[in-house]
């Protein structure tokens, strides 16, 4: 069953240990720092909990793989482990890396305030583009990364054209897949070279771990592997087993999260107190066209802004829900809202913030599993309270 080519059926049956442990349904939680050596002549393949080869690391890893359609995957202690440790197996003293612009503010601090102290250099590009990437490739370019949906604003890079130009010019193709998720697109079968997560998110789904994956080329993985292992990133075996757990409900969370997310998208795009909504499944996206063909489904995430874009008034609307939570992450069974000035995008300064588009008064929506018809009433109530109140 694990060679099934239903994404449903991977996420229950791929990498699952056969015979099963003791007979259990379950993979239990290996809660072992060391195992019985077994005649290993390669330092990382002792099994050793901090080398990530326990039962719980590989199955896990097996099955991202089989969800992604790639030839290997590793996991790690969260998403900016996997981030940080994929980019220093790849990069070193004197590389350069070509970047999409608009990126996660963990991302983007890594990049910018960690890289340049080890000696390695970076650019920003434009992922919508790329006849503006040629100017920035320098013959230290080792790699080219972007994000499949962009956090914060949802922009969709040109796919494509990331692959087509890292191949052309020898380097790393690097995309963080963590918004669309493997049910929405999965970049081995378009050519990326490596695919990153924060699990913490929709492959965990629960809002109780934090926890990172890299999926890709086998060489590529293990030399991740090799580095990850000397840094130390390593995922708890407690943590391995409740995204175990999550990874089973991926394809029902997000399917649904997927529909809810479109309504609700049409229906802020559509009310008077909604200045613009960014979210790829609508036509008015600039990737409609672009995320309609290559993905199969819009995801979970947009984002928006109220007419004003006062950060007072946008503040004063999210007190008023009543069932979205306003705090930092998503991809969670509950709905998240905040505002990516004050959570994500904090450690990057309001002038790069507003390089890159992202006001104070901007709103990040992760859609739970929570009735559609629910959402959009409280929505509803909080807009109609922030409009009917009076200025004073």
């Amino acid at each position: 069953m694990s060679s099934s080519k239903h994404m449903e059926t991977k996420l229950i049956h791929a990498g699952e240990l056969r015979p099963r442990v003791g007979g259990a349904v379950n993979l239990p939680i290996f809660q072992s720092a060391t195992f019985e050596y077994g005649g290993e002549d390669d330092y990382h393949d002792i099994r050793y909990i901090r080398l990530n080869n326990t039962p719980n690391h590989n199955v896990l890893g097996e099955k991202l793989a089989a969800i992604e359609n790639a030839e290997a995957g590793l996991v790690a202690a969260s998403g900016m482990a996997i981030i940080s440790t994929t980019m220093l197996s790849i990069l070193h003293k004197g590389d350069h890396i070509l970047l999409q612009d608009c990126l996660y503010g963990g991302t983007h601090d890594f990049v910018t305030k960690d890289l340049p102290s080890l000696g390695i250099e970076y650019d920003f590009i434009d992922g919508s583009d790329p006849s503006s990437w040629e100017k920035k490739i320098r013959k230290q370019t080792k790699a080219i990364y972007v994000e499949t949906i962009a956090n914060p604003l949802m922009d969709v890079p040109e796919l494509l054209a990331v692959v087509d130009f890292a191949r052309s010019h020898k380097i790393v193709s690097i995309i963080d897949n963590t918004f669309a998720s493997p049910i929405n697109f999965r970049p081995a079968e378009h050519g990326f070279d490596l695919s990153l997560h924060s699990c913490t998110k929709y492959l965990n789904g629960h809002s109780d771990i934090v926890a990172g994956a890299c999926i890709g080329k086998a060489a590529l993985v293990k030399d991740v592997k090799r580095k990850l292992n000397h840094l130390g990133g390593t995922m708890d075996p407690h943590a391995a087993f409740l995204l175990h757990r999550g990874l089973k409900t991926l394809a029902l969370r997000v399917k649904y999260q997927n529909e809810s997310a479109k309504k609700i998208a049409h229906y802020l795009q559509k009310h008077s107190e909604i200045d613009r909504v960014n979210y790829p499944g609508l036509a008015t996206h600039p990737a409609y066209a672009s995320a309609e063909k290559l993905f199969d489904g819009f995801g979970g995430m947009l984002s928006f802004e109220l007419k004003g874009e006062d950060a007072d008034k946008t503040d004063e609307f999210l007190k008023a829900l009543q069932l979205p939570i306003c705090a930092p992450s998503l991809g969670g069974v509950e709905s998240l809202i905040t505002r990516p000035a004050t959570t994500s995008h904090l450690g990057l300064s309001r002038e790069d913030r507003k390089k890159i588009g992202i006001s104070d008064s901007l709103v990040r929506f992760s859609t739970g599993i929570e009735a559609t018809e629910d959402l959009i009433e409280d929505f509803d109530q909080a807009l109609k309270k922030i409009s009917s109140k009076v200025v004073r």
